[in-house]
């Protein structure tokens, strides 16, 4: 996985940038905070990066805070957030005010961001209501989300069967406290799927 990119930047939009790095160009996804903050093309910026791969893609998210990161992965791990969603919560709230909103249980800034309806909302609230402590300055694990998307990646790259592979993963987070590490999910998803 890419942590950062840094090199020149190339082109910037509000929704993207190219970032050049050793002639190599990076196609990069951005909420609009860091667009507001981007210095004129051909300077040098650097981004911390999420990764995003699916079947059929493989995309990069750029942040320039961890805080932003963090946000967006913890976004990422609710039930129908997708990069696309969680993108534009980051650029219609900045990190503070989504978590004043979040824990107030303020619907209408969240309503407010185009792409998210009353049900996303109370989604967003709800499930990062007691969560919303690990944006604040304490270093963020892998969301749970991201975690089981990893761990059912490595056991389908194993061999097993996704059905399969996606009981073993199931069963494994019943087993582990919430929020496990990586590499304890997998130990886990191997010794449940292996039954």
């Amino acid at each position: 996985m890419i942590g950062w990119l840094e090199g020149r930047l190339a082109e910037k939009t509000p929704e993207g940038v190219l970032i050049d790095v050793n002639g190599v160009g990076y196609d990069v996804r951005i909420p609009l905070s860091a667009f507001l903050e981007l210095p004129d093309a051909g300077k040098t910026v650097r981004f911390r990066i999420h990764t995003h791969v699916r079947e059929d893609q493989f995309q990069l998210f750029g942040f320039l805070t961890e805080e932003e990161r963090n946000c967006f992965r913890l976004l990422l791990g609710i039930s129908g957030v997708g990069p696309r969603v969680a993108l534009a919560v980051l650029s219609g709230l900045p990190v503070g005010r989504m978590i004043q909103a979040i824990r107030s249980g303020d619907l209408a800034a969240l309503r407010g961001i185009p792409g998210v309806g009353t049900k996303t909302a109370e989604r967003i609230i709800i499930e990062l209501r007691d969560r919303i402590g690990r944006l604040e300055g304490a270093d963020l694990p892998t969301p749970v989300g991201e975690t089981e998307e990893s761990t059912l990646s490595a056991l389908v790259n194993l061999g097993y069967p996704r059905s399969q592979a996606e009981k073993a993963v199931r069963v494994a987070l019943e087993r582990l406290p919430d929020a496990p590490a990586l590499e304890d999910l997998i130990r886990e998803a191997l010794r449940a799927g292996a039954r």
